[in-house]
């Protein structure tokens, strides 16, 4: 197929761009390179260098690409930025998505895969989350998802638009040639990595009294090869709906670093923080939907996602070095 993957220079879109290569098809990147790394997009693959507010530009990648799938990774996605400046996360996730989704519709491409998140959920009213939880986000972050979630089934009635939504729990680790390289890191398990590579003093947790086994929060974290896989699965087969990707277990954070030492043979010193305003206590996925309809269950447990991580990390201390 002739797949075109937004935000492909990024970190999960990076590995799914090197699946997608491997098992034959043929990718356009489209990304701003604003959060994305040039250096991230696998060299099978090609990339237009462009953003997704302009849409008449959009219309003619599609159209001299022939596409006939689209995976929209493309977003903004740190959730305390969308607080300060909610403008950045409706004009560029919600928007930008906008603009895709009619360049799409002009240029008769209908099959779309959607990043999403467990945002949308805000504080969930049961666990394991599972689609049928109410979506009641407290950001403007997960306020633009749900948001886009919402245009995409008014475009699948009204132009036949065949999504695909995937609402990510934590994603983590890495393949060996693609990682997580963020300008503003804020996910657990690189920010542990940076204290064992000499980068950090100490990791900080937020929140030590929460009703969890250790106080410290709880959270599904999801391997990004898994995550890629079951994208390959979404594009190549005829299933359409929301699905929850997650592992269906738990880890704290505490639990987390510790693993972290195990693999590192590093001691990572702790810093005990308040809790965050927002953070729920325990966000952990059904993935049985995925599981019915997709095949999926995700085959990488938490050491093993760390392992990856570190060994990434390890060969790219300075990241993608731009």
């Amino acid at each position: 197929m002739r797949i075109v993957v937004t935000g492909g220079a990024g970190y999960i879109g990076s590995v799914c761009v090197e699946l997608l290569c491997d098992s034959g098809h043929e990718v356009l990147v489209i990304d701003n390179l604003g959060e994305g790394h040039r250096a991230a997009v696998d060299p099978r693959a090609s990339l237009e260098v462009m953003d997704l507010k302009e849409p008449e530009r959009l219309s003619d990648v599609l159209n001299s690409h022939g596409s006939e799938a689209v995976i929209h990774y493309a977003a903004d996605t740190l959730v305390g930025e969308s607080v300060s400046n909610p403008a950045k996360y409706y004009r560029n996730n919600l928007v930008g998505g906008l603009n895709l989704l009619e360049a799409m519709v002009a240029s008769k491409v209908a099959k779309i895969v959607v990043s999403s998140t467990c945002a949308t959920y805000g504080a969930p009213d049961k666990i394991p989350i599972d689609e049928g939880c109410s979506q009641s986000p407290v950001s403007p972050y997960g306020h633009s998802k749900l948001a886009f979630e919402g245009m995409l089934g008014c475009f699948a009635r009204a132009h036949g638009i065949d999504p695909v939504i995937f609402r990510y729990f934590n994603a983590a680790g890495a393949s060996k040639n693609f990682g997580e390289d963020h300008r503003v890191e804020t996910h657990l398990i690189p920010v542990i990595l940076s204290v064992a590579l000499g980068e950090r003093e100490c990791v900080e947790v937020f929140g030590t009294d929460y009703d969890t086994s250790d106080g410290s929060a709880v959270r599904d974290y999801v391997h990004v090869g898994d995550l890629a896989e079951v994208h390959r699965r979404a594009v190549e087969g005829k299933v359409t709906g929301a699905f929850n990707l997650g592992t269906g277990q738990g880890h704290s954070v505490r639990e987390v670093i510790e693993v972290c030492r195990e693999v590192t043979g590093h001691d990572i010193p702790v810093k005990e923080s308040p809790r965050r305003k927002g953070d729920p206590p325990v966000l952990v996925a059904s993935n049985e939907k995925a599981a019915s309809a997709l095949g999926w269950c995700p085959a990488t447990n938490l050491r093993e996602i760390v392992v990856s991580a570190w060994e990434w990390h390890r060969a790219h201390p300075q990241g993608y070095g731009d």
